[in-house]
């Protein structure tokens, strides 16, 4: 059995992951609209990931004789108005959900559920992939997006992502 506290965390966790996953669908809408194919397609792999983090913590809360209550998802409300838009909006929310796993990971660690904090290492790991590979896109759309061959090869470059699940075993 879970300590309440960890176990509440994990729950809203499952909802914050779903709204993620929400969020770059949008992005990939938005992407979509705009030509931009292979940027659509990295969020809607985004999109694919971010539920599956939700499925993940739903699983562990199951495993452990948890009960998962889920909540509603919030509509997502980034006004996109340029390409770096979502790049940005996408760094900002990886920033603001490796806050919310850490602060997972320290509710666990306050009391000594070490089986958690080795659920959470995954993910802690993941958060910083995760900032990483949206800094790292804002950064390409500094350097070659306001040219039009160096904007078609950065969409050509995130065409060719393909969806692959995660190698957490519970």
């Amino acid at each position: 059995m879970l300590d309440a506290k960890v176990s509440k965390l994990l729950n809203e966790q499952i909802t914050k992951e779903l709204y993620s996953a929400y969020l770059y669908l949008d992005f990939s809408i938005y992407y979509e609209a705009e030509g931009l194919d292979g940027f659509a397609n990295w969020y809607m792999i985004q999109a694919q990931e971010e539920r599956d983090h939700a499925m993940l913590m739903l699983q562990y809360l199951q495993q452990n004789g948890e009960k998962v209550t889920l909540e509603a998802v919030a509509k997502p409300d980034k006004d996109m108005k340029s390409l770096m838009d979502p790049l940005k909006f996408g760094l900002e929310h990886e920033q603001y959900v490796t806050g919310l796993i850490n602060d997972i990971y320290a509710a666990a660690y306050d009391v000594k559920d070490f089986r958690t904090m080795q659920f959470l290492d995954w993910f802690v790991k993941e958060q910083l992939e995760e900032e990483k590979s949206a800094d790292d896109m804002i950064k390409k759309m500094e350097l070659f997006g306001n040219d039009s061959k160096g904007l078609y090869s950065l969409d050509s470059e995130y065409a060719t992502r393909v969806y692959t699940a995660p190698s957490l075993v519970l």
